[in-house]
């Protein structure tokens, strides 16, 4: 693999970017779109990341700052398990210790569509009633959501300390699983094949140095857009007839960036996805929207050679397909391996169906145009329970690697709001900080136990190679699937993954499915010139 000499070999640059309204990068020297000097901790699990969430909030003081977005958030979850971990409890808790929480959660479609928009309320009000200051944003275009999970917080008397994460986990239920994949005991419901209790997958980055102060930005941004928050006057006269605040109270000024971390190798770039709303309600940050999410994974993909691993909630549709059939068909040794979910979310033929249609396009054409380099996987438990993939993670030739909110779809890449980090290691060994992320999650689903870094490096050493590691999963499932299906006879094989084909779909199925896929999953967000050229 070759050795990172310039950041903009695989970073998008200022003007890349593409979205001159905005003061992201106001802070970067030229065309510079990141920052250097931070440390990025993947945190793989959402009991992982909510133990920390917890001490880092409970350490919190008078003068310390918490802001938070959230697409689904429940007030009671509990970050720990124990009673008082609430999430709610816990920032309440923060506000009254004199931190300044501040949240934008997202208003949601009506529950009768199969959102949240009575747990996101609730969650909404009751940290109002508290002191805390977190609103309902509707500011996203028909059909869309903000779908951006970050948490800042920032020290007052030590920047030092100061931390960001971001991701694909929310604080809501279901999130709170491990490793064993047991689900959390606070569970919401997923389609049958996942159980009461569904195990969760999924992961967070936690991000310390300068980079805090881009992830911060990103919140002032939405925060400080004058736009009312919703502009349906049901709602307005709902919101004034309950109580609940609609006006943003001013920001403190913002602090300069934390200063950078003793041995901080990480270079950082924030993606995003803001969506063209048209007219007099555009984002004053992303005039005509922001597709650098679009625009990042595809300048990476571009430069891929030898893997790109995926994982993730979605992989759907031709746009997503066209980016990675170019790259293999240019590069001959180039192999894809993904896992995403075993089955979608939801039952029934308007959600199962299209989300199906959408898979199908997508694995067909990396396929066809790469036979036997592309590879999709579903895990599961040591039950045999199905274990839902809601991570979203991609790593490049071991170089560049992504933890995000962002999905494989055109939905994410154009339509909601999303927020994604992109990592590029500039120290002694430049994979360091992407091929340990890849083999941390290869060892799980290949059942490699693993307590240290001298283990990992030694219990995953066959799978450093792409071509090793393509052949350590196709191996792993293969042994499983052939348990599975020969009655489960014997002891169980090690391993969790089970190899996925296109799902199965005939041309009336197709048919009747392509409309709710075009216009409920995967919606365009572009402006009209940019679906004229069919380009982000």
């Amino acid at each position: 693999m070759r050795d990172v000499e310039d950041p903009t070999d695989w970073l998008l640059t200022r003007s890349e970017r593409g979205n001159p309204s905005t003061r992201l990068d106001d802070r970067h020297p030229g065309e510079r779109a990141w920052s250097e000097g931070n440390l990025v901790r993947p945190l793989v699990h959402g009991a992982t990341y909510f133990a920390e969430l917890y001490e880092r909030l409970e350490a919190t003081r008078a003068g310390d700052l918490v802001f938070f977005t959230d697409w689904q958030g429940d007030f009671d979850e509990r970050l720990t398990g124990e009673p008082g971990s609430e999430v709610g409890e816990v920032l309440c808790r923060a506000d009254e210790r004199g931190v300044d929480v501040r949240g934008l959660v997202w208003r949601s479609h009506s529950e009768a569509f199969g959102f949240t928009s009575e747990q996101n309320r609730h969650l909404g009000e009751r940290l109002q009633a508290r002191g805390a200051e977190a609103l309902l944003d509707m500011r996203v275009r028909l059909g869309g959501s903000h779908h951006q999970k970050m948490v800042v917080i920032r020290h007052r008397d030590d920047p030092s300390r100061d931390v960001a994460y971001v991701g694909g986990i929310d604080l809501c239920h279901s999130r709170r699983d491990d490793a064993d994949h047991h689900g959390d005991p606070q569970a919401m419901e997923l389609a049958d094949e996942y159980g009461d209790t569904p195990p969760w997958h999924d992961i967070q980055a936690a991000i310390s140095g300068p980079a805090v102060h881009d992830v911060e930005t990103v919140f002032r941004e939405r925060w400080e857009d004058p736009t009312p928050l919703s502009r349906s006057p049901l709602r307005y006269l709902k919101d004034r007839v309950g109580g609940l605040d609609l006006t943003p109270d001013p920001l403190p000024e913002q602090a300069p960036p934390p200063p950078p971390v003793e041995g901080g190798t990480h270079v950082v770039q924030l993606l995003r996805t803001y969506p063209d709303l048209r007219l007099d309600r555009d984002y004053p940050f992303a005039n005509g929207g922001e597709r650098s999410v679009a625009r990042g994974y595809t300048k990476a993909v571009e430069r891929a050679r030898r893997l790109i691993y995926v994982e993730d909630q979605y992989l759907w549709g031709h746009h997503v397909g066209d980016v990675f059939t170019q790259a293999l068909r240019d590069h001959p040794e180039l192999r894809v391996i993904a896992v995403v979910p075993m089955h979608p979310d939801r039952g029934g033929a308007v959600s199962r169906t299209p989300q199906l249609l959408g898979r199908r396009r997508a694995m067909l054409e990396m396929m066809r145009a790469a036979p036997g380099r592309v590879a999709v996987y579903g895990i599961e438990n040591h039950a045999g329970t199905p274990v839902y993939v809601h991570a979203k993670a991609c790593i490049v030739d071991d170089t560049w690697a992504t933890i995000g909110s962002d999905n494989f779809n055109r939905r994410s890449w154009t339509h909601d709001s999303e927020l994604s980090a992109v990592v590029v290691d500039h120290g002694a060994d430049p994979h360091g900080f992407a091929r340990r992320l890849r083999i941390t999650l290869a060892a799980e689903h290949l059942d490699r136990p693993v307590d240290s870094e001298e283990a990992l490096a030694e219990v995953m050493a066959d799978c450093v190679d792409a071509a090793a590691m393509f052949a350590a999963y196709e191996q792993s499932a293969e042994r499983l699937d052939r348990w599975h299906a020969e009655g489960r006879r014997g002891p169980r094989p090690p391993g969790r993954l089970r190899r996925l084909q296109p799902p199965e779909l005939g041309p009336v199925a197709r048919a009747l499915a392509l409309p709710a896929y075009l216009t409920l999953h995967d919606p365009d967000g572009r402006t009209r010139r940019l679906r004229r050229s069919d380009s982000f």
